[in-house]
């Protein structure tokens, strides 16, 4: 492309921008670029097959005429889709660049080697449909398998490695678990290892993106596009899914997991708790999400967690050949550490700057006095609403069904604020929330019940033991 051509595409984006407005703009033409000037016919192109589309049936005749704005010999445009590896051609080092590894290193982490011809037409790919960041590192090969994520492993590795037009074994594949135990590790370990290939699109997004685009969206009245670009991806990937707040985004997002699965798309979706936990969430949203395969990840058992430290500590040494930790400070570490896996990362983080920045090596007394504020106390089990409704329906006899009936009979009746008295007491479900899993019942009838056998166990003995006796059947 000339100068000359350059400045003439500056002013007519200029032309355009005032014309449609900046919203828009940004929305549908920021990534359209000039390939250049042939006599009547202008050569431009934009990432995606659906931009191209859309600006064709929106915006193809405001484009003309901003440039016959310039050049009045103009008569036609010509838009084209840029290939991922179009999309990618800046990045040619093979390796991370220099600059980029002094900064990790500085921060005690690793800085793997990453092949631009691998991963960047991956990411551009990506990047050009509209998903959340990727972190080159979270790949199938660098996860650590264990007892308590075994099934989920396999089921993501089955979803990457399918082929457009195959049939779907399980949809949506539902993985929850808590806070860093690998849900988004393996979430984006399916969107590389899908787009690796040119069949399928995989597209990775969190909550806060998916409600960031489609608030976006309804601003630029371009909601139609929206929902048309989601409901073209093969494979659609939703992480952190408890953070979806708003009736209508949550409305949209129900329409879109419907369209996708009764297309025979493949959804795969993260949460830090099961589907019928998620009481922000319409009911269809919930039923929907636990008609397909859900798998919850568990905690991380000691086996698995020296398996992680090891790994950290091999990826650590391909960069710092001389960093050593002994088999006894991991095992250290394995058995003291038992929160989550990025405290297992921070740990051999924190091991690695000490013994680089004052040039000694790594021994026990230092990882005790180096980890210490991430031992944390063991944390109580979490109790769900489920569990109480059969430990008491169990302990009264009768029948969970009965509880959420509108039975009114004292044999039912007692049981039932019991139930709802220990929901309240031994979880964080709040009252409406906790009436709406006792049959749909009002809150008010929830703190009725509360405050009522919070009276009677406050006289009577027979009841105050027995309500105890229930609390450590579910806290065992």
């Amino acid at each position: 492309m000339t100068n000359i051509e350059q400045d003439r595409w500056s002013r007519v984006k200029g032309r355009l921008r005032t014309s449609v407005g900046e919203d828009v703009y940004t929305s549908w033409f920021a990534r359209m670029d000039l390939e250049g000037v042939q006599d009547e016919s202008v050569h431009l192109s934009v990432p995606t097959r659906f931009l191209k589309s859309w600006i064709q049936a929106h915006y193809a005749d405001r484009v003309l005429t901003c440039w016959q704005a310039e050049m009045p010999e103009v008569h036609r445009i010509d838009l084209t889709v840029r290939t991922a590896m179009r999309c990618a051609a800046p990045a040619k080092e093979t390796t991370a660049p220099a600059d980029q590894r002094r900064v990790e290193q500085a921060n005690g982490r690793p800085a793997p080697e990453l092949r631009a011809t691998a991963t960047a037409p991956v990411s551009a790919s990506h990047d050009a449909l509209g998903g959340s960041p990727l972190d080159p590192r979270l790949t199938f090969a660098s996860f650590v398998m264990g007892r308590s994520n075994t099934l989920a492993h396999a089921a993501a590795r089955q979803v990457a490695e399918g082929r457009r037009g195959d049939p779907v074994m399980f949809n949506p594949l539902y993985i929850h678990a808590g806070v860093g135990l690998g849900k988004t590790h393996l979430l984006q370990a399916v969107t590389w290892a899908g787009n690796s290939g040119s069949e399928r699109k995989v597209l990775y997004l969190t909550a806060e993106k998916f409600m960031y685009g489609f608030v976006a969206a309804l601003k630029t009245q371009t909601a139609l596009a929206f929902k048309e670009a989601l409901r073209g991806i093969d494979v659609l990937v939703i992480d952190d899914l408890q953070f979806l707040q708003g009736k209508s985004t949550q409305a949209e997002f129900c329409h879109t997991l419907n369209a996708l699965i009764d297309a025979g798309r493949q959804v795969v979706i993260a949460a830090d708790r099961p589907p019928s936990d998620l009481e922000s969430l319409d009911d269809r949203v919930r039923s929907r999400l636990a008609g397909g395969l859900v798998v919850e990840m568990g905690s991380l058992g000691e086996e698995l967690r020296l398996g992680i430290l090891k790994s950290r500590v091999a990826a650590a040494r391909a960069h710092h050949a001389s960093f050593d930790v002994p088999e006894a400070v991991l095992d250290y570490l394995a058995r003291t550490i038992t929160h989550n896996g990025r405290d297992l990362e921070g740990a051999i983080n924190r091991l690695l700057a000490h013994s680089k920045l004052n040039a000694q090596p790594v021994t026990l007394e230092m990882a005790e006095r180096e980890v210490r504020d991430l031992i944390r106390p063991q944390e109580p089990k979490r109790i769900k609403i489920e569990d109480i409704q059969r430990v008491v329906a169990r302990q009264y006899n009768v029948s969970r069904s009965d509880l959420l009936s509108s039975r009114r009979t004292a044999n039912v009746v007692r049981p039932r604020q019991v139930a709802m008295y220990l929901a309240k007491t031994l979880t964080l479900r709040s009252l409406p929330e906790i009436g709406r899993r006792f049959g749909g019942r009002d809150h008010t009838t929830v703190l009725h019940a509360v405050r009522k056998i919070e009276a009677l166990v406050a006289r009577d003995t027979a009841l105050s033991e027995e309500v105890e006796s229930l609390k450590r059947q579910l806290q065992e």
